[in-house]
């Protein structure tokens, strides 16, 4: 099932199945606990990021190529940073370019997203999937400057301006997606395809992600995880290519959908 989130003409937010037809029929309950779909068709005047993530945990350096283009080791153990909830935007709403802690050097990555559904405290890898609730796009935006260099050492900072992960456009219930590592996953810029690539590539896959981050830690219903990104991102260009008020980016997974945002200066 694809699950959208969703603001109605009356202001009211809500969570919809989105049919094969165009249609979206509301959803009544808990998509961490008990929901169902019901036979009422929802009346949508704007799409919405489809969670709210009560944590964001991100993975660095997890596909093989990626590690290659930024001549980085392997690592031993999944590089592990977090967002903060204000990094959360919307399909078709803007990416917005820091400019009061101003960044010269926006890039893109494309990530899966995962979406756990029930919570997960170490978590054997062979049961692993059975706590996830869905998968969405996702875009990991990233001030490269601030993530590199004036950081202290930590990624965090790169990675937390205001809408530095869009999400969406839905999200694709773990049942129809039975084998997350083996989806195509690309960005495109502008028309012009940046990455394009496998999920298969990844250093860690999803199960062992999540059999690692519930080590005596406990991932909450509505943890989003974003599983790292494949090579062709613009810092590993020759020379090269940072994102720019008035370009377009989509980040497009197979199964799943584009999602896609334009690209702004933030108002001074």
């Amino acid at each position: 099932m694809k699950i959208i989130r969703y603001i109605d003409s009356h202001g009211n937010t809500g969570h919809a199945s989105q049919q094969s037809s165009g249609a979206a029929l509301a959803i009544e309950g808990d998509l961490f606990g008990d929901y169902q779909v019901t036979d009422r068709p929802v009346n949508i005047a704007k799409l919405l990021a489809p969670i709210q993530p009560t944590a964001i945990v991100c993975i660095g350096l997890n596909y093989k190529r990626h590690a290659e283009e930024t001549k980085a080791a392997i690592p031993q153990y999944p590089v592990v940073f977090m967002k903060l909830p204000n990094v959360i935007q919307h399909p078709g709403e803007p990416i917005f370019l820091p400019t009061h802690l101003k960044s010269d050097k926006v890039d893109y990555e494309c990530e899966l997203a995962v979406v756990i559904g029930k919570a997960a405290k170490n978590v054997q890898r062979g049961n692993a999937l059975s706590h996830v609730l869905g998968y969405t796009c996702a875009n990991d935006v990233s001030a490269r400057d601030w993530q590199k260099h004036a950081g202290g050492g930590q990624w965090c900072r790169g990675k937390t301006f205001d809408t530095f992960c869009p999400l969406g456009p839905v999200l694709v219930t773990a049942d129809e997606i039975p084998n997350p590592n083996h989806l195509n996953i690309k960005t495109i810029l502008n028309a012009q395809i940046m990455q394009d690539w496998n999920t298969d590539d990844m250093i860690f896959d999803v199960p062992s992600l999540i059999e690692f981050l519930s080590g005596s830690t406990t991932l909450l219903p509505g943890t989003v995880i974003l599983t790292g990104t494949p090579h062709g991102v613009g810092m590993a260009r020759n020379p090269p290519v940072w994102l720019k008020d008035g370009d377009t980016v989509t980040v497009e997974i197979e199964q799943i959908g584009k999602l896609t945002n334009p690209v702004k200066d933030e108002a001074c």
